[in-house]
């Protein structure tokens, strides 16, 4: 075990990062091998297994992003590129997205490149078509974020200097899908269902962990009124479990529920977010959202978190806690992951 020691941050993490690496890989290949079958029955499991090993593997570079598979950095940046082809966030940087992540911790913020809001606003039309796909539980926000991230080199100024490797990925991951769709048209769809599946599974668990405002300066010195400050980062940062009674649940998400006990100690890895969770709140229920509550509030809002300014005076802190374990607000955040890195 001494190797073991001198490799990876937390000896434990032999059992409990090997086991989903394993699963992202494998059910991604195992659920690309299926989407071929010949019965549908076999198309739709494969599908459902492919969009979860994605999911994992999007988790596991939130692991690696921390630094908290391996002891060296350039291990765990390792790691996170690998899994990045897999979960399609291989368009940028792996530590662009980390960078845009700890500015996340460092100010308290959700530092952007630029604001959508303001996109939406000036352009009604596309604000109308994304609420009709939203509607129709097409995750339409999210896709406008990654055709942003495909094309990142082109769209935004600063990654300029990425345009080869960004031409690179998009020829190798296109022409992958255009032939795929071209030839077995069946495997390119339920390749692009596992997709959208995927980015539901993701930003519902990141819809109500914050109540946050966001700031265009990620290319800017940071100008967070809150950096630093321990105290409101946690009143404005909420815990989602799927589940108190059977804790093992939150696994499938790879612990990221437990947002508060992420946020206390952010060099804790996943498997130990429960016990500090459980140590900051004895897992009383009052300091969760919990499942069906979010559930409702994800349905109910799906359409009007589409651009739609909070009124002055809207609930926040605790009080955005205690609506939102109502189920009957608040709207909740939208397409803000730690994949996408502007």
């Amino acid at each position: 075990m001494a190797g073991v020691s001198n490799v990876l941050k937390d000896p434990a993490g032999l059992r409990y990062y090997s086991v989903p690496v394993f699963y992202a890989a494998g059910g991604y290949a195992l659920g690309i091998a299926g989407l071929f079958h010949s019965s549908w029955a076999v198309n739709v499991a494969a599908m459902l297994l492919l969009a979860h090993a994605m999911t994992i593997a999007a988790y596991m570079i939130h692991e690696c992003g921390h630094n908290l598979v391996f002891r060296r950095i350039a291990d765990n940046a390792k790691l996170g590129r690998v899994l990045s082809w897999l979960c399609g966030a291989a368009y940028g940087t792996y530590e662009d997205m980390r960078y845009k992540h700890f500015r996340h911790h460092v100010d308290n913020d959700d530092v952007v490149w630029f604001a959508y809001d303001d996109l939406f606003k000036r352009h009604p039309f596309l604000t109308n078509i994304t609420r009709a796909l939203e509607w129709a539980y097409v995750p339409a926000h999210d896709l406008i974020m990654h055709f942003v991230m495909v094309f990142t080199s082109f769209i935004i100024p600063q990654r300029r200097d990425q345009r080869l490797r960004n031409v690179v990925v998009i020829l190798i991951r296109s022409g992958i899908f255009i032939a795929a769709l071209v030839f077995v048209p069946k495997v390119a769809i339920l390749y692009m269902l596992a997709y959208l599946i995927m980015m539901h599974i993701l930003r519902f668990m990141d819809s109500v962990q914050h109540d946050y405002p966001y700031s265009t300066s990620l290319f800017e010195t940071s100008r967070a009124p809150h950096k630093g400050d321990k105290a409101w980062e946690q009143e404005h940062t909420f815990s989602n479990v799927l589940s108190l009674r059977f804790p093992k649940l939150n696994w499938l998400t790879l612990n990221f529920g437990y947002h508060n006990a992420h946020h206390a100690d952010m060099n804790q890895p996943f498997y130990r977010l429960p016990a500090l969770h459980a140590e900051m709140t004895a897992n009383d229920p009052a300091f969760v959202i919990l499942f069906a509550s979010q559930l409702k509030l994800y349905h109910n809002n799906r359409v009007s978190r589409i651009y739609n300014p909070q009124p002055e005076g809207y609930p926040q802190g605790r009080d955005y806690l205690r609506v939102a374990q109502t189920g009957s607000g608040p709207i909740g955040g939208n397409a803000a992951s730690f994949l996408t890195s502007f």
